[in-house]
């Protein structure tokens, strides 16, 4: 899932448009998925497909394994908006290179994945860290409350997938002869109430988060360069995610791989120009973030949160479509 998959994609709607595919965009099913950044941009592609290019689109609840199975094996849902891949690598690219299924973009929102974060105002302070090996060294700036002479690294709640990675990583960094204390968060709760904590008294916190979400957006997280290389998935899938791991080596975090799938009848019965958006459409980090904060404040969901991303940041979402299609759905909105 590339620049040379998207390549193909973008090959391939030049090919339709100029064999005159049909100009009706048609019946269109999106799904759902159960988390915020996903349900916002199902909405925003109902209505961008809906008013700039006349589809005729029904919102269908999805989660990522179901999701895919269905698209794998009925055809529909006809667009996955956000789906994470790495649990459906495999039969993702068979699907892919049977045809079945298309990869339309390969990072649809720029900056997300997950990884050891720190406050934007941490690195303002210390310019010196770059990295998370420049962090590491430095357990005096993130005192461990229990034992202020410690440094406290939040990691991820017990029974989490992310936990076994933290403590693997954590022991390949040689991080408790350094000084640090590996803190179990407890819960959903406890991770992000640590995080708030911290931001609201302007504390300096390093811990583990992903993005896109409203906690990394409200308190301004940033996602640090780890500093060495990414030794491979084979080393990733079969020592670092896994308990078993009798020496871990020092990593970056495995790049998370989202991508927003199409099936085959999307490409053959609907305007190429409503695929050719969805080629185009990719969030920018502050702009996600900037929503999902939204969301969380307002408590808005995703069709409310749609409208206002398209009332409010018209230089990002005018990128993906054309000139008529972007007066067409200004006009929606007033």
């Amino acid at each position: 899932m590339n620049k040379f998959v998207k390549g193909i994609a973008v090959a391939g709607l030049a090919t339709a448009m100029s064999q005159g595919a049909i100009a009706a965009c048609g019946d269109v099913t999106i799904a759902e998925m159960n988390w915020a950044s996903a349900e916002f941009m199902a909405n925003v592609d109902k209505i961008i497909l809906e008013e700039g290019y006349g589809c005729s689109v029904e919102l269908v609840p999805g989660a990522t394994l179901t999701t895919f199975a269905s698209m794998d094996t009925k055809g529909v849902p006809d667009i996955a908006p956000e789906l994470w891949t790495q649990s459906v690598d495999v039969p993702l690219k068979a699907a892919i290179a049977a045809g079945s299924l298309h990869s339309m973009n390969p990072m649809p929102i720029l900056g997300a994945g997950e990884g050891w974060v720190v406050p934007s105002y941490t690195l303002k302070n210390h310019p010196e860290l770059k990295t998370v090996l420049d962090v590491i060294e430095r357990p005096d700036l993130f005192p461990y409350n229990e034992d202020p002479s410690k440094g406290a690294f939040v990691g991820c709640p017990a029974g989490w997938g992310c936990q076994q990675i933290n403590n693997n990583l954590f022991t390949a960094f040689d991080m408790e002869a350094k000084g640090w204390v590996l803190v179990d968060p407890g819960s959903a709760a406890g991770l992000d109430g640590a995080m708030a904590k911290a931001a609201q008294r302007g504390d300096d916190y390093f811990g583990y988060y992903w993005s896109p979400t409203a906690m990394m957006g409200k308190w301004d997280m940033v996602t640090l360069d780890f500093g060495v290389p990414f030794q491979g998935m084979e080393d990733w899938l079969g020592c670092t995610t896994q308990a078993e791991c009798a020496d871990p080596q020092p990593t970056s975090w495995s790049v998370s791989e989202i991508n927003t799938i199409v099936t085959d009848s999307f490409m053959k019965n609907n305007d190429p120009k409503a695929a050719a958006y969805l080629v185009a459409r990719e969030y920018p980090a502050a702009a996600m973030g900037a929503m999902l904060v939204y969301m969380a404040d307002e408590q808005a969901g995703g069709e409310d949160a749609a409208i206002e991303f398209l009332m409010n940041h018209e230089d990002v979402w005018t990128q993906w479509v054309g000139v008529q299609a972007a007066n067409l759905i200004k006009k929606s909105l007033n």
